[in-house]
């Protein structure tokens, strides 16, 4: 199962460098503030069916189309970011866009094969205080633009 959870940790370091370095160091103009938590909530979406349902046909089906809806949604502000950002921002979102949906076929597989049903929970725990953090942080404390 290890090799499952490596795209979810690469994922995370990615999302955590792109948070704590480019969004702080540009700012977040409001649509930014408004559509990451949007993004993050179609990712939380996805593992509360993985965290509280068991593995069917249908809920595979109802997870599959969750998770192309999500992975299209991430991509809805790159025409503004590529004017935006600089290169390197750039980059890492592509880098993140490939790893977006390993990691919901990776996700998939362990709930599939009930590998770990706890480590499901979890990340659906954290998504979630991702999420809120980003309302939070953004609205109350951070950097606009």
């Amino acid at each position: 199962m290890a090799w499952l959870i490596i795209p979810i940790i690469l994922q995370a370091l990615a999302m955590m460098f792109d948070e704590l370095y480019f969004h702080r160091k540009r700012g977040l103009p409001l649509w930014e503030q408004i559509g990451h938590p949007i993004d993050t909530l179609s990712v939380v979406v996805c593992y509360a069916i993985l965290a509280f349902q068991v593995p069917s046909e249908l809920n595979m089906k109802i997870y599959i189309g969750l998770c192309i809806f999500s992975c299209l949604l991430i991509t809805k502000d790159e025409f503004v970011h590529t004017e935006k950002c600089e290169a390197s921002e750039n980059w890492l979102h592509s880098v993140l866009f490939v790893l977006h949906p390993i990691t919901f076929f990776a996700a998939g597989i362990i709930w599939e094969k009930n590998l770990n049903p706890f480590f499901l929970k979890i990340q659906f725990v954290i998504l979630t205080v991702v999420m809120f953090y980003q309302i939070i942080y953004w609205r109350l404390f951070g950097k606009s633009k």
